[in-house]
């Protein structure tokens, strides 16, 4: 009796092959399971799609709820975008992949877990990493890294000569990704760093120059870090997500040009729409900022870029994670109220923010009446905060009382 595998299957061109070359190289019978996390392809076409290529079954989950609230939501508390720019959406998905792919596995006895990607990128660590932690004892088969076909048209040769149905529109030059948290785009002419990148690869927002003259508003409501409403209506997080996708999208906010650190040791020319998690993540900061302390902010800082750099590698079932998200859900006890957004040619920008648990204190801020600020107290304050300075000031730069400060120059 022939070995199980669950194959991690898009419906696309890699995995239709994959599905044939496990059955025909390596004797699998294979599971080929799609997830849906926001593409909304028609399950009934790919399930049609992966029994013709030789699947000996086909599993569809969705994950979309799922990944809003246990993936998405977690890393917008925590603020990860991986080197200033990338809100991390196909890093993100891929460990709940990881998860479904094992948890089949345990359902149907495989044996075997498959993906299809490339040994050049990232998403073959998530994958690997994420499987090697929740099941070790599976093996983890990766076609594309091990079969001998180099190009697309190989693959293409190959899908005819075995007869297994592959889209046959017109092959784009790009290689994308998607789901609710955005949209990865790459290859083509995108792999010259000094290009522009041509309109055609956009399909969640508009060009700038096409957007409405117009700002649109919108209201963000958040309980612990986690939006819960737009405009004062209460949404789960996958409408809540797929609203602010639609809204912000028209006005040309989330396209991010990067070229980024893979953690394979390449350097990537990456293009990213990502409108909904660019408005929230612009949001969520603004909260921040409102209703967390210095120390905590810039503390918080730190942690994000950790947060980040553990999505992007692969590592979401660690321990560390466990650690850092520890640190994350303290801070967001008192991350709770309501942020105001202006979306405008390209930007999302806070202009309002509320929050019963706010640390602003108009009191104390305000020049005009009702200020309660004791101004006189600053003079004490500034003596003693600047009291270190002039202790280092009279041993060590001044060459006598009395003259100015030896600063050292370029030279010396």
């Amino acid at each position: 009796m022939a070995k199980k595998i669950v194959l991690a299957y898009s419906g696309g061109l890699d995995t239709c092959v994959a599905i044939r070359w496990l059955k025909e190289e390596r004797g699998y019978d294979v599971i080929a399971l799609h997830i849906d996390m926001g593409t909304e392809k028609e399950f009934d076409v790919i399930h049609e799609r992966a029994i013709a290529a030789g699947a000996a079954k086909a599993v569809f989950r969705d994950g979309k709820a799922d990944f809003i609230r246990y993936f998405a939501f977690p890393a917008l508390a925590a603020g990860a975008v991986y080197q200033g720019h990338y809100p991390l959406a196909t890093a993100l998905g891929r460990p709940l992949i990881s998860k479904l792919m094992v948890d089949v596995a345990r359902e149907e006895d495989a044996a075997a877990v498959a993906h299809g990607s490339t040994g050049k990128g990232n998403d073959q660590v998530r994958f690997d990493v994420s499987v090697q932690a929740l099941a070790p004892d599976l093996e983890i088969v990766a076609p594309v890294r091990e079969w001998d076909m180099k190009t697309r048209e190989d693959e293409m040769a190959y899908a005819a000569r075995h007869n297994i149905p592959v889209p046959t529109t017109k092959e784009s030059p790009y290689s994308t990704d998607e789901n609710l948290w955005g949209r990865s785009i790459e290859c083509g002419v995108l792999e010259d760093p000094w290009q522009e990148p041509p309109e055609d690869i956009y399909e969640l927002t508009r060009s700038v120059k096409d957007a409405p003259e117009e700002p649109s508003y919108v209201e963000i409501g958040f309980a612990h870090g986690i939006p819960v409403s737009l405009d004062g209506e209460e949404l789960d997080g996958v409408t809540l997500v797929k609203r602010l996708n639609f809204l912000a999208g028209e006005h040309g906010v989330g396209r991010v040009d990067l070229v980024e650190d893979r953690l394979v040791g390449i350097k990537s020319r990456e293009i990213y729409e990502a409108p909904a998690a660019t408005v929230l993540l612009a949001a969520h900061e603004a909260l921040e900022h409102l209703t967390l302390s210095k120390p905590q902010i810039r503390m918080k800082a730190r942690v994000a870029q950790e947060y980040a750099d553990l999505i992007y590698n692969g590592l979401w079932f660690t321990a560390y994670h466990q650690d850092l998200v520890a640190f994350v859900q303290s801070t967001q006890r008192h991350v709770t109220g309501a942020v105001r957004m202006r979306l405008h040619k390209g930007r999302a920008v806070p202009v309002g923010r509320r929050s019963p648990k706010s640390l602003y204190d108009v009191s104390l801020a305000t020049y005009d009446k009702g200020d309660v600020y004791d101004q006189s107290a600053a003079v004490g304050f500034i003596k003693i905060w600047g009291l270190p300075v002039r202790v280092q000031a009279r041993a060590q730069l001044l060459a006598e009382p009395g003259e100015p400060l030896r600063i050292a120059s370029p030279e010396q």
